[in-house]
């Protein structure tokens, strides 16, 4: 160690402590004045067996205070001199006082014999420097002195306080907290100091500099060979990293548990209006409601676009800031950057966290939804992902009331589209096999799996099946095969129907041939019938909108009845009086057997006659109107 360093250590504070700091210094030193020895550490006093009466400079250092002798009075006050002996001894570091000298004996300079004498120094040595180059900080402290001060201190804990040396030792090791330390932390470690037993704690204590950090301190108490207690160790360590880590999930998780525990009652409520509301007015209003008298929330109002005027119409509102009844498309709110991204959005209005939040269900537009924060706080990804959840449970119930109109209004908007997207697959497969495909109806096989029946002119089984080898995606399976056409189950992207009938649309024909398909869609006039037309053009390159024609219905047509029948259906009587009808079934002779119909189905013959004769009774009934 470093004499300089050992000497501005021995001299600070009290002289004991000066003391007992330098009986750490893992080199022989000794201090002289005038020729006598006024202090030696313990690593001198073994290396060269001073002892109490072992004062004289020139007895106690045998061959070596000549030389230091002459040194010391060649050797400038406040500086440093290296001497090095004549014989393979090696060297001292003297460092001059006013009032005498420290002489730093290198280890190995003394060239004692005494091995045990060695070995203990050795062990000394190691047990010294690893408390020095330990990676945790290292305090000793002595209760027996008033208010038991630190008298050592590591250079860990002085990086990691930014404190000398010389500005710990002889003060208590409190001078680390300030006003946000534990006080139970605090109270913990002077119980343990007075009970003279070992604490470990964490608390946060200040640095010189006033920066703070999470400590992890641990004391234990030093006790001699008769087991009193002679001085406490302390080990420091800096674990702010992971107490920050802690304290920061700590406080998420606080935050979620209290979102959660705040809308667990409002995801409840709301679902139970989606589900019991009778029409989309009811359910928008009841929703806005709700949401307003949430404990959080003060305002909602759900909007929809209006392309005609430019502008964002409220359709119902409640609470603080519902008095809206439009909104410009190109003011800055964020249920304008909801509509344009269809993404949620965040931002501030009067003042106000205002949250805004797509109302969209299999890509079809319904609006959007706005909640207004109370107070001024913000809303973070983890309240607007749950609010998200809550926006899409209410438009799949806005979905559910729009489909059920479709067989319940009298106002429609017939649209006439024509496709030529190969990956339509009637449309692909008029065009490989050279034919023309008019749809019947979709039918449900096993599994829920839907298809979709057509009758084919212009091409045989077997073209079909060759044709249909070239198309990715596209299943064809004939189902009946007469001499001038055939009907066909289609599978693929034929789906459309039900694509469309989930988002309130009713396929009434689809006519496809040379590579083009004519689909004639009834969208009730309250629908967004905009935003669906734009899903199909999404979804079909090249679609042209043929028509748009407005009409009231009169009195149940055929597909009403037909509706009404269906309804009364299960999807498996359905399907087997479908493919009894279009397979000739009722026909003389029959072309086709109930065997085949079954396998057509997936079921078994007894399964498929019961469908039927189930199905056929429904029908008559129905048709001569008993109830």
């Amino acid at each position: 160690m470093d004499d300089v360093d050992a000497d501005r250590r021995g001299n600070v504070g009290d002289p004991a402590a000066a003391a007992r700091a330098l009986e750490h210094v893992v080199d022989p030193l000794v201090a002289v004045a005038d020729g006598t020895i006024t202090y030696a550490n313990e690593a001198a006093r073994d290396a060269f067996g001073i002892g109490e009466a072992d004062r004289d400079a020139a007895t106690a250092l045998p061959g070596y205070w000549d030389r230091l002798a002459t040194a010391i009075d060649e050797t400038t006050v406040g500086t440093v001199r290296r001497v090095d002996f004549d014989d393979d001894r090696q060297g001292a570091r003297i460092h001059r006082g006013v009032d005498g000298a420290t002489i730093t004996f290198d280890r190995g300079a003394t060239g004692a014999d005494d091995e045990g004498a060695l070995a203990g120094t050795r062990d000394r040595l190691v047990k010294d420097r690893a408390l020095e180059e330990a990676p945790v900080g290292i305090t000793i402290s002595d209760p027996d002195m008033e208010d038991n001060p630190l008298v050592y201190v590591n250079e860990a804990y002085e990086e990691m306080t930014g404190y000398e040396y010389d500005e710990v030792v002889g003060r208590n090791c409190r001078f680390l907290q300030g006003e946000d330390s534990s006080e139970a932390a605090i109270a913990e470690m002077a119980a343990a100091v007075a009970e003279d037993y070992p604490v470990t704690v964490e608390l946060k204590n200040y640095r010189k500099d006033g920066t703070e950090f999470w400590n992890e301190v641990t004391i234990a108490p030093v006790r001699d060979e008769d087991g009193a207690v002679t001085n406490y160790v302390g080990f420091q360590n800096d674990v702010t990293a992971r107490k920050e880590a802690e304290l920061a999930l700590e406080e998420r998780t606080e935050e979620l548990e209290y979102i959660l525990d705040r809308v667990e009652g409002l995801i409840q409520d709301v679902t139970a209006v989606v589900a019991g509301s009778t029409d989309r007015s009811e359910l928008e209003s009841e929703v806005c409601e709700r949401i307003a008298a949430e404990d959080g929330y003060d305002g909602a109002w759900i909007g929809e676009r209006n392309p005609a005027t430019g502008t964002i119409d409220v359709r119902s509102s409640a609470g603080s800031g519902a008095d809206r009844q439009q909104l410009e498309t190109g003011a800055d709110h964020p249920a304008v950057e909801t509509l344009e991204t269809t993404d949620p959005a965040v931002g501030t209005v009067d003042g106000r966290t205002c949250v805004a939040l797509p109302l969209s269900y299999n890509g079809i537009e319904y609006g959007v939804l706005t909640v207004r924060a109370d107070r001024d706080r913000d809303v973070d990804e983890r309240e607007t992902v749950i609010l998200s959840a809550l926006a899409r449970s209410i438009a799949s119930g806005v979905n559910a009331r729009e489909t059920s109109r479709v067989l319940a209004t009298d106002a429609v908007v017939a649209v006439e589209l024509e496709l030529a997207d190969r990956s339509f697959a009637p449309a692909a497969l008029s065009s490989a096999a050279d034919c023309r495909l008019e749809y019947r109806r979709s039918v449900h096989r096993t599994g829920d799996e839907t298809a979709s029946l057509f009758t084919v002119a212009g091409a045989t089984g077997e073209d079909l099946t060759a044709a249909v080898a070239d198309l990715e995606g596209v299943d064809c399976r004939v189902v009946v095969e007469h001499d001038d056409e055939c009907l066909v189950e289609l599978t693929g992207d034929s789906g459309l129907v039900g694509w469309l009938s989930e988002r309130g649309a009713r396929t009434q024909a689809i006519e496809a041939e040379d590579g083009r398909a004519r689909v004639t869609l009834e969208i009730p006039r309250s629908a967004n019938v905009r935003s669906i037309v734009e899903a199909i053009e999404d979804r079909y390159a090249g679609t042209d909108v043929r028509s748009f024609q407005q009409r009231e219905r009169e009195g149940e047509t055929r597909q009403e009845f037909a509706a009404r029948l269906e309804e009364a259906l299960t999807d498996r009587q359905f399907g087997a009086l479908q493919r009894a009808y279009l397979g000739g079934y009722f026909e003389w002779p029959r072309p086709t057997t109930g065997e085949e119909l079954a396998q057509s189905m997936g079921v078994s013959r007894p399964t498929f006659h019961e469908h039927l004769r189930t199905a056929e009774a429904k029908l008559c009934r129905a048709f001569f109107g008993d109830a």
